[in-house]
């Protein structure tokens, strides 16, 4: 049996598609399609696909009919669809196998179904046929616009680029079938940016189209269109902005703002003072705008300086300008880009220039010497107020104030008004071959203004010392040395200036040439030797003998010396030799000096011992002025558990300790007669500075140290302590009692025996000087 699918329009044309014929066979073989295809037909079945076109309005729209070719049209057998989307998208008429579509469907969200049909015997329950698979295809409408999935576009491109220079690519996407006619076949064009861009229409590449300048406009808004259908009727499209930022170039030269400048400077000004700025401008920016500055000719007193943050021009002072040499100055300044490319040196041919007038402001200025430093020369020896040299200052601002001149601390020279320097004492080369003043010179006008200039003087010599021995010499001669033994070389030394070589010549004196036993004889290199003049001398007559010795040197003019020579008479020994004198001269100084060192030593022991004698006795003086001290007089306890020892007994304490905490004590009742002295409860107070007892101890003591002489010459202060508690027999002291009302008498203590005679007497005649 015959089954034909008929598919509803698509795109407004009608569309018949080819019946298809479903053939009964009994084992599977292949059957050519209708349209050329080559099919797979099982058994019962042929099955082809279903077109469905997307986004259609109608409800339950008719995709086809599947119809088995058994069905003899008696309505006993069901069709049934199963797969996804079955019954939720497509439904299916089960007597006639018409199958519908329920929703809209979107090929963009899904292009293919795959279902499965069945077909069974309504009346038997089973399954006519087994199930065949077929497939709907959703077929693509131009139904979706281009899209710019980038956004947002930005692009950077220097400026002055030529054109055709590549800026950016936009691409845009379009959701339909691209297989499917030309729904989804771009064509890209610009809606603004001419005429300085331009867009390929196939792959969407923004190029330049003419030159531009970033100094006119940096930046650029360029709208792109994309249509599909490659722009035919019924096309849709979509749009995006581009931003294109010109990037800086450095085709713009720095140019002066001004054509003159004016500046001060003041002619005190030191070197590297700032004393003004210039400013250049430049379109460019960044790295491109970086300038240097510059004098032209290269001048000698000012130069100009970059400042790199500001990109101004500093002009400072190469060095110190002199108003009343020059006042005013002119100078053409230069300022040039610092990077620039080989290919913009067109742009930068001639350099922008500028001039600057410097006016130089006059100063008041300290004097000025005419030379930096002076030398000067006098010879030793000079008389007082000797001419040395003259120095001179003069004032170098217009009004050539006159100049006075002063020396700083030296008692040897002296100027004056005029710059004269002269001697006020005599020189010695020997003790000062220089000195080096420092000489001020003073404007009259203006005291504040001063300056100082180096006067080194040179102490020349004359001949005024005479030379004498380099050293000392202890000379030894044997008492049988022969004539003509060398005993002694000498030589001499000059302390005076020689500008030749020092030369002396030696000679005896007068007297010890005609009498002398011994000779000299110059060697002529400035020594000479000593020789015995005769043979065997006598230790016992002639110890020791003296020779005068004449030393002259070669100055001009000549000085002479004499200078004694000590000869010892030497008993030898067999070889003949003067080293045992000499040892024993040393061996008698040595032994003197230890003499010497050992007398000192005692000496510093005596006076020590004496120091420590007398601290000594000093510390003890200290100890023994206040014997009280040795004693504790803070807390002493004294018990009386008996009787006490009456009048006798005044070395058990001391009435002056009486301070103690408040105690109450129990007197313990007596077995004698003063049983019928009434009770009392005593208790130790503080006596304060009232009492008459207190008092009159402090004044003992005071005319005790004031008669003592070997009180010291200092304030001492004598602490007395309070009266010691704990006594079982109670308190012997009335003073500070808490029982001190006037009834209070003790009277009583006469009764007590002779042992407390002195107590009562005390206290009897305390109580009548209160009363």
């Amino acid at each position: 049996m015959n089954c034909c699918l008929f598919l509803p329009f698509m795109l407004g044309i009608p569309l018949l598609w080819p019946c298809f014929t479903a053939i009964e066979i009994s084992t599977t073989e292949k059957v050519k399609h209708p349209a050329g295809s080559h099919l797979r037909v099982k058994r019962g079945w042929m099955w082809n696909q279903f077109f469905v076109p997307e986004e259609m309005n109608k409800t339950n729209y008719h995709i086809g009919q599947l119809r088995s070719d058994l069905d003899n049209g008696n309505n006993s057998f069901q069709y049934k669809l199963l797969g996804a989307g079955a019954g939720s998208i497509f439904v299916i008429d089960e007597r006639t196998g018409d199958i519908y579509a329920i929703q809209k469907l979107d090929r963009e969200e899904r292009s293919l179904y795959t279902l499965r049909a069945q077909v069974i015997d309504s009346t038997t329950g089973r399954a006519v046929e087994p199930e065949s698979e077929f497939v709907i295809r959703v077929s693509d409408i131009n139904d979706n616009e281009p899209k710019f999935l980038d956004e947002p576009y930005e692009a950077i491109v220097p400026e002055m680029s030529p054109e055709g220079t590549f800026v950016i690519q936009v691409t845009a996407s379009d959701a339909d079938d691209p297989s499917s006619g030309n729904n989804a076949r771009l064509l890209y064009s610009l809606l603004q940016g001419q005429p300085y861009f331009s867009i390929e229409p196939t792959t969407g590449v923004i190029r330049i189209s003419s030159k531009m300048d970033r100094e006119l406009q940096d930046e650029y808004w360029v709208i792109i269109q994309a249509k599909d259908m490659i722009g035919l009727p019924g096309a849709l499209s979509g749009t995006t902005s581009v931003l294109i930022k010109l990037s800086d170039v450095n085709d713009n030269k720095p140019i002066f703002k001004e054509s003159l400048y004016r500046l001060t400077v003041s002619e005190s000004a030191p070197a590297g003072t700032s004393i003004g700025k210039i400013m250049a401008y430049d379109n460019d920016i960044g790295e491109n705008a970086e300038m240097d500055y510059s004098i032209e000719d290269d001048s000698q007193t000012f130069d100009v300086i970059t400042n790199n943050e500001t990109q101004e021009g500093i002009v400072i002072l190469k060095k110190e300008v002199d108003f009343e040499h020059q006042n005013q100055y002119r100078i053409r300044a230069i300022v040039k880009n610092r990077h620039v490319d080989e290919q913009l040196m067109e742009y930068h041919v001639e350099a922008s220039t500028t001039f600057i007038r410097i006016q130089v402001e006059d100063e008041d200025e300290p004097p000025v010497f005419l030379l930096p430093y002076y030398l000067f020369e006098i010879f030793e020896e000079s008389p007082h107020g000797s001419f040395v040299g003259m120095v001179s200052a003069t004032d170098p601002d217009q009004r050539n104030s006159p100049i006075r001149y002063s020396m700083t601390r030296s008692r040897v020279f002296s100027i004056d008004d005029n710059g004269t320097i002269i001697t006020t004492n005599p020189l010695d080369r020997e003790i000062s071959a220089w000195y080096n003043l420092s000489i001020i010179a003073t404007e009259e006008y203006n005291v504040q203004q001063i300056s100082a200039v180096p006067v080194y003087v040179q102490v020349l010599n004359i001949n005024d010392h005479a030379p004498e021995f380099s050293e000392y010499y202890d000379t030894y001669v044997c008492e049988n040395a022969g004539s003509g033994q060398i005993i002694q070389t000498i030589s001499a030394v000059d302390r005076d200036e020689s500008i030749e070589d020092h030369h002396f010549y030696f000679n005896l004196s007068v007297e010890d040439t005609k009498n002398s036993s011994f000779l000299i004889i110059d060697n002529e290199d400035n020594t000479a030797v000593i020789l015995t003049n005769r043979t065997g001398f006598s230790l016992q007559e002639e110890p020791v003998f003296y020779i005068s010795v004449l030393i002259a040197d070669n100055g001009i003019p000549s000085l002479t010396s004499t200078n004694t020579l000590t000869v010892h008479i030497c008993d030898c020994d067999d070889s003949g030799s003067t080293q045992t004198c000499r040892n024993k001269d040393l061996m008698l100084a040595m032994g003197f000096r230890t003499e010497v060192i050992l007398a000192i030593l005692i000496s510093i022991m005596i006076i020590f011992g004496f120091i420590f004698l007398i601290l000594g006795l000093k510390q003890r003086r200290k100890q023994t002025l206040f014997p009280e001290k040795g004693e504790d007089f803070r807390e002493n306890i004294f018990r009386y558990d008996d009787e006490g020892g009456g009048e006798e007994d005044t070395e058990a304490f001391d009435i002056v300790a009486l301070r103690t905490r408040t105690i109450m004590r129990e007197r313990k009742t007596r077995k004698s007669a003063a049983a019928e002295i009434r009770s009392l409860y005593r208790q130790s107070l503080q006596v304060g500075p009232d009492s008459a007892i207190f008092r009159k101890f402090i004044l003992e003591k005071l005319e005790e140290a004031n008669t003592d002489p070997c009180a010291p010459p200092f304030d001492s202060l004598q602490t007395y302590a309070f009266e010691g508690t704990g006594s079982l027999a109670g308190s012997l002291s009335s003073l500070g009692s808490a029982v001190s009302d006037e009834d209070e008498n003790y009277d009583y203590l006469n009764e007590l025996g002779p042992r407390f005679k002195r107590l009562a007497c005390m206290f009897g005649s305390a109580m009548q000087s209160n009363n």
